[in-house]
């Protein structure tokens, strides 16, 4: 489980420059941002915040995530 204070601190890393790039805790294994939508997987409670896997999920529905989130490598 990741730590509250610093889901608080993480934002998205495309839209910190311009908005809030607030994240939502989604299922305890995704973080999802509220402005563009890319979605950041939780790898061994993790964040995993690269842009490139962000974008990866960033079309998928929240609902069609998968949990927990497949690690590459």
């Amino acid at each position: 489980m990741i730590n509250q204070e610093l889901l608080e601190l993480l934002r998205c890393p495309v839209c910190v420059k311009e908005h809030k790039g607030a994240l939502e805790l989604y299922h305890e294994t995704w973080l999802i941002c509220q402005d563009c939508g890319r979605k950041y997987p939780i790898w061994d409670d993790i964040p995993v915040m690269l842009i490139d896997e962000g974008t990866k999920w960033q079309q998928t529905k929240k609902e069609d995530l998968p949990v927990p989130p497949p690690q590459e490598g």
